[in-house]
């Protein structure tokens, strides 16, 4: 039977794919993936037969009628207000038209600026002020909340002034603008160490080499814009899916398209899998590009076969995956491949504003001792002009110079373009929101907002997913997925946890695991996990010291089991409430075998060196040999020298026998840990 692809059938209805495809999925209950999904031609004369043009054009005017009316409503509480402090003069027998019934302020304002508007002494407003708990000089800002109850004070309303498009919020999302135009794709390359990442991207970067430009590019931003038959394309130079997970942890959602590249001689392999598990968490599309085919022994059909194996299917295998065998070092199919992003962006129809005020994401920053603060940022919608005013985070500034990725100077930088910049006060982290505000003053309040809604969030517990407290966030509505990583000392270990644990699944939580892999839990583990709210499971195998330092700051839960069983049931009994544990595992510290010594009816010491915390007497001890636990047993002695001791401190050498074992070898580490009983609080 003929199929018919979903781009194209949009093309025909002259509709955008995507609305195609939400249409496809409410209306006619046809799941598609994206716009290279292919559905039978019987069904798709059934929709052009229900799709017309009239309703799309009735959407737009409810849109239209739903946009008039919040703006009606916005006047009509302005109009109330007016009636009411009018209603007010009028009891107490005032001059109806020179009573100040209402003032506008923007976020914050200073006391001179307020006494102004109220046309008041300063002297009379600090008195009040004073009044109610606030001591501030004439030049000092006071927020919306102080400012309402001053003017209460004076018997005028306040009303909080709103944002002119552009001065708003970091939080606010920074999707396409359905209403603008066109805008570049964002592209960040990922892959396997080894596999042709940046061979490939230096390949990429050359197409858009003059001869004028005998360098190449002289200027690295962390950024770079490439021209491919007319269509520019923004790629980011990026040390891959690590800085790609730790912007959107920050919530920075920068990347539209990920070239994956997976070498055509090796096939997928551990980092491989991680890009695509962090792609898929962070549902960003892929386009596959198979390297190094002018390698003896390049099999694109063994790695498409792999990519099947983690639910990517190839295209001409009957999927929607787009793969490109190509070579940068003889650039075999470069120009399919950058054609094939192009098809891909087209297809994704990603518009933006330019004509309004930029907002965009920090790709990279440093200090530099001549220039100062410098920093790479992305505009993703609006234009960034020299002059303007912006915030990122707790950092603001007016803009002095501008520069493209080829180092030349600029003025403006639209949508989808990366531009180097100076004018800040500090320097901003990677992954930050920038904003453009009305003027340095504006700016400045909003970066001090910042600081100190960080500042009070310190005092506060974020609300990270744990095993404790899944049931109440399950109750309160907080938890309607739950989101697992899982590390294991092999791989049928892995695939057996992840079908189980998915199995869990009910009407209310869905279980996922976003990524499973073998080995120790990693720096890496913890990011996605921060990034996406997941807790992580691990058998057999145990965190890195970073990863357990990372964990305890990012607030990432992690729950080690040797049994399979265990795992499963804390998790069931946590979402259904019942979980109740009596005991608990502390770690008390880390050490490392540095020496071994045979020694006869004794066994095998070793010679340890105590890496953190500490290590005592009565400990039980984990050996873990290349991240995997390969025994979980009880301490035989610690000694200092040749004396016995009760306990060792960080930075100290020790003598150590484990109960029943005499396998211990150099490298290997120890953890030592008790079990300790949970006191319940009493009622």
């Amino acid at each position: 039977m003929t199929k018919i692809r979903v781009y194209e059938l949009a093309q025909e209805l002259n509709v955008p794919s995507k609305d195609l495809i939400k249409i496809l999925l409410e209306e006619f209950s046809v799941k598609v993936k994206n716009h290279m999904s292919v559905i039978e031609e019987e069904d798709a004369e059934l929709i052009k037969e229900l799709i017309g043009s009239v309703e799309k054009e009735s959407e737009v005017v409810e849109l239209y009628e739903s946009i008039e009316n919040e703006n009606v409503v916005k006047n009509i509480k302005k109009e109330k207000i007016k009636k009411t402090d009018k209603k007010a003069s009028k009891k107490s027998g005032e001059v109806e038209e020179e009573l100040l019934e209402f003032i506008e302020i923007e976020g914050t304002i200073s006391v001179k600026e307020l006494s102004d508007k109220l046309k008041k002494p300063v002297t009379e407003v600090i008195r009040e002020l004073i009044f109610v708990g606030v001591m501030a000089g004439i030049n000092q800002e006071i927020d919306f909340e102080t400012a309402e109850k001053l003017c209460k004070k004076f018997d005028v309303q306040a009303i909080e002034k709103e944002e002119e498009e552009g001065a708003v919020e970091e939080d606010t999302d920074l999707e396409e603008d359905i209403n603008g135009v066109k805008r570049s794709p964002i592209i960040t390359v990922m892959g396997h160490v080894d596999h042709g990442k940046t061979s490939l991207l230096d390949a990429i970067k050359q197409t858009d080499v003059t001869s004028t430009e005998a360098g190449g590019i002289t200027q690295h931003i962390g950024a770079y814009t490439v021209k491919v038959n007319n269509e520019t394309l923004t790629f980011l130079d990026t040390p891959g899916h690590e800085a790609f997970t730790a912007m959107r942890a920050r919530g920075a959602k920068i990347t539209d398209i990920v070239i994956l590249v997976v070498a055509a001689d090796d096939g997928i392999m551990p980092q491989t899998v991680e890009a695509i598990n962090h792609c898929k968490a962070a549902e960003v599309p892929m386009i596959i590009a198979i390297n190094k085919m002018d390698k003896v022994g390049a099999n694109p059909d063994r790695v498409k076969q792999e990519l099947t194996e983690h639910g990517l299917v190839a295209e001409d295998w009957g999927g929607d995956v787009i793969c490109v065998p190509v070579s940068a070092h003889t650039r075999e199919g470069l120009e399919q491949l950058l054609e094939m992003v192009v098809l891909s962006s087209e297809m994704m129809e990603l518009k933006a504003d330019p004509d309004r005020n930029a907002k965009g994401t920090v790709v990279e920053a440093r200090l530099d001792k001549g220039r100062g603060p410098v920093a790479t940022l992305l505009v993703q919608n609006g234009t960034l002009k020299v002059g303007d005013s912006i915030y990122v985070g707790t950092t603001y500034g007016r803009i002095r110079a501008m520069f493209n990725d080829k180092g030349e100077k600029i003025k403006e930088a639209g949508p989808s373009m990366p531009a180097e910049i100076l004018g800040l006060s500090d320097v901003p982290s990677s992954g930050e929101r920038f904003v453009v505000a009305k003027d340095e003053k504006t700016a400045r309040a909003r970066a001090d907002k910042k600081a100190e809604s960080i500042r009070q969030e310190k005092f506060q517990k974020s609300h990270k997913v744990s095993l404790e407290d899944l049931y109440s966030q399950i109750q309160e509505g907080k938890v309607k997925e739950l989101d697992l990583i899982v590390k294991a000392d092999v791989q049928g270990s892995v695939e057996a946890i992840i079908q189980s644990l998915e199995k869990l699944s009910t009407n209310t939580v869905k279980v996922r695991v976003i990524h499973g892999a073998v080995g120790a839990i990693s720096e890496t583990d913890i990011t996605l996990a921060s990034a996406s709210n997941a807790l992580i499971i691990g058998f057999n195998v145990r965190p890195t010291v970073n990863a357990s330092a990372m964990a305890e700051k990012e607030e990432v839960e992690i729950k080690t089991y040797r049994i399979i069983y265990d795992a499963l049931e804390d998790i069931k009994s946590a979402m259904v409430g019942l979980l109740d544990p009596e005991y608990k595992e502390v770690v008390l510290g880390t050490l490392e075998v540095r020496e071994t010594y045979k020694v006869s009816n004794v066994g095998t010491i070793a010679g340890c060196y105590v890496q953190t915390g500490k290590i005592t007497r009565n400990s039980k001890v984990r050996i873990i040999r290349q991240g995997i636990v390969i025994l979980d047993t009880d301490l035989g002695s610690l000694k200092r020298f040749k004396d016995d001791v009760k306990e060792v401190n960080t930075g100290y050498e020790c003598g150590v026998t484990i109960e029943r074992f005499n396998d211990i070898k150099i490298g290997d580490l120890i953890e030592a840990y008790i079990i300790e009983e949970i006191k319940i609080k009493s009622l």
